[in-house]
């Protein structure tokens, strides 16, 4: 069965807190060839078959219910045929 991988990431101009973190624990164990660190969330959505419509419906779930707009946007949806089924920022 095919997968549909949405992936959200904090909005750019917000702090992330866990990155922060992370970020904060490389620095401490001496890994200092890093920059900065983001932490997101990926989900996987198996369906039966994919079809524009399936597609559209993900898209709108995806900015509905997947992600918070005040504070993540929706950085891709893919699908294993293609490497980007479509971008929303």
């Amino acid at each position: 069965m095919p997968t549909i991988v949405v992936e959200v990431m904090p909005k750019a101009e917000l702090l992330d807190p866990q990155g922060k973190a992370v970020s904060g624990a490389l620095h401490r164990l001496g890994k200092t060839h890093f920059a900065g660190v983001r932490i997101g969330k990926r989900f996987e959505i198996t369906v039966d078959e994919i079809t524009d419509a399936v597609l559209a419906e993900v898209r709108e779930l995806a900015e509905t219910m997947l992600s918070n707009s005040v504070i993540e946007d929706v950085i891709s949806i893919t699908t294993p045929d293609s490497a980007v089924a479509g971008e929303t920022h």
